[in-house]
């Protein structure tokens, strides 16, 4: 029996592994994807294996994000015998994505109405969607977080079928480590709670049990780690300034991300708005129409419960607090989801209808996705040409590797006293390129941390002409009250100093 599962699942195996050779190969130029991020997550997890500490780059204690995926690279680390995360990171994300190509298709062959062609498809899609390809070829929390939700779906569809503690343990875990991965990790949590409450097969006693033994177990990690922040900073997650975009807005873009993954002209970004609220309602009514029909035990049904509390989540919360504008990156956990959620319906439909020859039912569907497959494979196809000849956008392209700045910073480090301040609009990069601590320009809206910074009595700053940004004081704000010395100049940096 065991046997022939494994060659049930050898074809998930084979998509797997392509997927670890595409971002292997993604990242053949220059090496994985370097952003802000991922030198904060990066520096958290070096310093987590050699110091057992939680201090990023910047001498302080990680908040902005939860402690897990630094750990996870830590673990790496040790694994691999001292490999630091970036070097590593083409071979963990390539392992990553396989387990998430992997997991969708196993899912798939779960369904009520499995179907080999349906689950290649599906294999084959998000194995080309650049949604996730953009996601694994960066060292990004989100690589880890997308397996763990997938984890979750297949741990909370077990409990559904079972109803035991240890299946509802299991599914909490998996809630847990979703949660201090990255903390819209609660949306798993509420997901679960969600479906707790509307299963007809649960007595009212025991759901009440359930609700609180997963609700407390799913977040106690997330407090812990709450707690550690304010113990440590003062902060339960960082600074967060509120939001600037309304909940309209948000949902214009969140529409547009959506059309987007569907390979849709740009004409149709007029529909935006109104396809968000039909494709939120419409799941959510499904949802719930199968809780009434009592037939909520299924992987269909966590899948879309997940891609409603994500979607309501992740809208929510960006009209409350401060993010970048709604984009791919933000949204990147719901792809898999909304692909089963939009697709599913098709097997089933197929095996209902009394019709002799199926196959004539699925042709329609299944050019339809190869039409898409087709339109991502140029997608990807373009992005992969890029790479190749400049390195994955971020600080291991040529316009980082190649900079003349850089190359100064790298060798004349011996100019700056280490008595006096350094700041940076990119303290980040300071820190990857050359091992030195600097201090962030405070941002315009914190006007404490504003006064503090134009009142000190020397200082130093790093100016990288290309990060130009709106929410940090700019080189003008900071010599209308401050006098700045000139010592080296070059096309994308210059380094000055208070007179």
């Amino acid at each position: 029996m065991q046997a022939i599962r494994g060659i049930k699942n050898l074809d998930c195996l084979i998509f797997a592994l392509l997927g670890f050779f595409v971002i292997y190969k993604f990242a053949q130029y220059s090496g994985i994807g370097i952003s802000p991020d991922s030198i904060m997550y990066a520096s958290t997890a070096q310093n987590l294996h050699d110091h057992f500490s939680i201090i990023t780059f910047n001498g302080k204690p990680l908040t902005f994000f939860p402690v897990f995926y630094p750990f996870f690279l830590s673990i790496c680390i040790f694994i691999s015998g001292g490999t630091d995360p970036v070097s590593m990171g083409p071979y963990i994300n390539g392992v990553l994505f396989g387990a998430v190509i992997f997991l969708t298709g196993w899912i798939t062959t779960r369904f009520r109405n499995p179907s080999v062609v349906y689950k290649w498809l599906i294999m084959g899609a998000v194995l080309l969607a650049p949604a996730l390809q953009e996601i694994y070829t960066y060292l990004w929390s989100e690589t880890l977080f997308i397996l763990t939700i997938i984890v979750f779906i297949i741990a909370y569809r077990q409990y559904l079928h079972e109803h035991t503690h240890k299946a509802l343990l299991v599914a909490a875990l998996a809630a847990a480590i979703s949660c201090i991965t990255r903390y819209a990790g609660i949306t798993v949590v509420a997901t679960g709670c969600l479906l707790i409450l509307i299963d007809p097969e649960l007595p009212i006693r025991k759901k009440i049990a359930h609700l609180f033994t997963f609700g407390a177990l799913g977040i106690s990690l997330l407090v812990a780690n709450l707690i550690m922040n304010r113990v440590n900073t003062g902060l339960s997650t960082g600074t967060r300034e509120p939001s600037i975009t309304p909940l309209s807005e948000n949902m214009h873009y969140f529409g547009i991300v959506i059309l987007d993954w569907a390979g849709l002209p740009a004409k149709l970004d007029v529909i935006a708005t109104a396809f968000t609220v039909i494709v939120l309602f419409g799941l959510l009514g499904l949802l719930l129409w199968k809780a009434f029909k009592h037939k909520l035990d299924s992987y269909e049904n966590v899948v879309i419960a997940f891609a409603v509390v994500y979607s309501l989540f992740i809208l929510i919360i960006a009209t409350v607090s401060r993010f970048e504008r709604m984009n791919s990156r933000l949204i990147s956990p719901l792809f898999v989801p909304l692909l089963l959620s939009f697709t599913l319906w098709v097997p089933y439909m197929i095996n209902h209808i009394r019709f002799s020859k199926k196959w004539l039912l699925a042709t329609p569907f299944v050019i339809a996705m190869l039409a898409f497959e087709y339109t991502i494979y140029k997608i990807d196809y373009q992005r992969y040409d890029d790479f190749y000849e400049y390195g994955i956008p971020g600080y291991t392209d040529d316009d980082w590797n190649k900079s003349q700045f850089i190359q100064f910073l790298k060798t004349h480090k011996h100019i700056f006293d280490p008595k006096i301040p350094i700041y940076s609009d990119a303290d980040e990069a300071v820190y990857m390129f050359t091992g030195m601590h600097s201090t962030l320009i405070p941002h315009k809206f914190f006007k404490k941390d504003v006064d503090e910074f134009l009142n000190h009595p020397h200082f130093y700053i790093i100016d990288f002409k290309k990060q130009e940004s709106t929410e940090l004081l700019s080189l003008k704000d900071i010599q209308t009250h401050r006098k700045l010395k000139l010592l080296h100049d070059y096309p994308e940096g210059s380094v000055y100093i208070t007179e």
